[in-house]
């Protein structure tokens, strides 16, 4: 929990039961991603298409930073990802998350990432949003003469998690991103 919250500390028995449960989790990440296209040919699908976008997003939530983390991740985590995933050929590589990614419609994860998101803060009741904006750091490139690139953040303090981040438009201000 962050310096200066003020929520009470709660038993993990009462955290657990506030929660919903990884079944009611796992169905609902099905549904909100049944329409995600599968990239791959069919000779190519060692793993399976949930199996890797689980982990992926469950990584990132933990705070990996790449494929190499991602993949690290699912080997720490096996025993319990095995516990709801069905993982055929065990945990996929680095290599095989960043193919499938590179090959996923980004547009697309989008919009079934954030129905998902939508669903689940739905049921958890989510009480503050947090926004802020920030100027990414070296972003500005003086020979190209393009302008640094400006980030606007959702970001649920009670959760720890990051609802959505949007790259500004060229001419947009921080109050056009946070209105959109």
């Amino acid at each position: 929990m962050p310096i200066g919250c003020s929520k009470a500390v709660t038993s993990p028995q009462q955290q657990t039961n506030s929660l919903p449960s990884i079944n009611l989790l796992n169905t609902s990440f099905l549904e909100h991603f049944a329409n995600l296209k599968n990239p791959r040919i069919e000779r190519s699908k060692e793993h399976l298409l949930k199996d890797i976008r689980w982990i992926a997003i469950l990584a990132v939530l933990s705070g990996a930073d790449g494929w190499v983390a991602i993949e690290a991740y699912g080997n720490a985590k096996y025993e319990w990802l095995k516990s709801f995933l069905e993982l055929p050929n065990g945990i996929p590589s680095h290599d095989r998350f960043s193919r499938v990614f590179a090959r996923i419609e980004p547009q697309q994860f989008q919009e079934c990432f954030l129905s998902w998101v939508n669903a689940i803060f739905g049921e958890l009741e989510l009480n503050v949003i947090a926004i802020d904006g920030k100027t990414m750091k070296q972003s500005y490139d003086r020979n190209d003469q393009q302008k640094a690139l400006h980030i606007v953040t959702a970001w649920s303090s009670f959760h720890q998690l990051v609802l959505e981040q949007k790259k500004l438009a060229k001419n947009s201000t921080k109050l056009t991103g946070i209105s959109e």
